[in-house]
């Protein structure tokens, strides 16, 4: 299963046998486990084969790899690096008439602000998540996930946790704190997520790397409540664990996205990189997705997926506030992230 790339990914950097692709090619920079065919069957079908693929574990581990001269034509990223990425010249925007399924997106996840005010189109969503209460349904009462508040619930002190991750600490804390837009914040605002974020700490057992760790903590009953991804719930339901997903507190749930961005110094083939993309966003992508917990970005084609099997994977209707975890500026990811630093150190 594919981790997010607001996450420490187990994996270490995996290179494809060739450094750069070549015209006629493609070289797709991706998280390890999204070169399944599955996801690209429509690509496949048109060309014979899959693109190549190289691997990265985080989005940081990609930057970094990328600005120091590394070659790829396309790469997969979530909402939050878009604007670094851009203001960085890493990538270049996108020629939505090329994009067969662009009228078809979710406007939920495209919206006016997806490239942080810019009319060019620098990135693309494909795919999509819930992230909310995770909990075990023998030890904790249904009442008591009804607030985000239950992460700073002294009876649970000690068996709480939360992602190890700067923009999902970040969404609840907002969330906890009346905030359900984070693009353009106060400093009010921004100091009582964090506040919030610090009492919730003193809670926690530990803070989660990936959902396999999530999945053992909850299991051996280590944790009993975690803020998690929705990929949790059928993960655990498989497993006959007692498993609830709490998605409606009085505060709301939050939603991570992910897409494609074009990589400005790509060698390989600007047409495939445009097959690649149509692919991924083509309806033949939504059930292979789904399977693995993750949303499609194709609205029209998620339209024909039936409510019940939504719910099953955490991403059906809800009646409660969502924040959209699209991107921020640069000064206020850095901002986020050294107060999360600070607070994981005991500060």
């Amino acid at each position: 299963m594919r981790f997010r790339t607001m996450t420490a990914a187990l994996l270490p950097l995996a290179m494809a046998p060739a450094a750069s692709a070549q015209d006629g090619s493609l070289l797709v920079f991706d998280y390890s486990g999204f070169e399944n065919p599955a996801y690209h069957s429509a690509y496949v079908e048109q060309h014979g084969d899959s693109p190549d693929f190289t691997f990265f574990g985080d989005e940081e581990e990609a930057f970094q790899k990328l600005v120091s001269g590394f070659r790829a034509d396309v790469s997969h990223v979530c909402a939050g690096s878009v604007t670094k990425w851009r203001d960085s010249g890493l990538i270049e925007p996108w020629d939505t008439s090329r994009i067969d399924a662009y009228g078809d997106l979710d406007a939920n996840l495209t919206g006016s602000d997806v490239s942080s005010g810019s009319e060019e189109i620098y990135f693309v969503p494909t795919d999509f998540g819930s992230t909310a209460i995770a909990y075990n349904t023998e030890q904790v009462p249904e009442d008591a996930v009804q607030s985000l508040d239950v992460f700073l619930n002294p009876d649970y002190a000690g068996r709480l946790t939360l992602p190890d991750n700067v923009d999902d600490a970040y969404a609840l804390a907002y969330l906890a704190t009346g905030t359900t837009d984070w693009q353009d914040v106060t400093d009010e605002q921004f100091e009582a997520a964090t506040d919030w974020l610090r009492q919730a700490h003193e809670n926690l057992r530990t803070y989660w790397i990936d959902p396999a760790e999530l999945a053992q903590l909850l299991a051996t009953g280590e944790v009993m409540v975690a803020w998690a991804w929705n990929e949790t719930l059928p993960t655990m339901v498989e497993q006959g664990f007692p498993v609830g997903f709490e998605r409606e507190p009085e505060e709301g749930s939050s939603l991570w996205l992910c897409g494609y961005v074009n990589l400005a110094d790509g060698e390989g083939s600007e047409d495939l990189a445009y097959d690649y993309l149509n692919a991924i966003l083509d309806p033949s992508s939504t059930q292979p997705l789904l399977d693995e917990g993750f949303g499609h970005a194709n609205a029209a084609a998620m339209a024909e997926v039936g409510e019940e099997a939504l719910r099953d994977v955490g991403l059906g209707q809800i009646d409660a506030p969502v924040l959209a975890q699209l991107p921020i500026s640069n000064e206020q990811r850095e901002r986020h992230s050294e107060a999360f630093e600070r607070i994981k150190a005991g500060f």
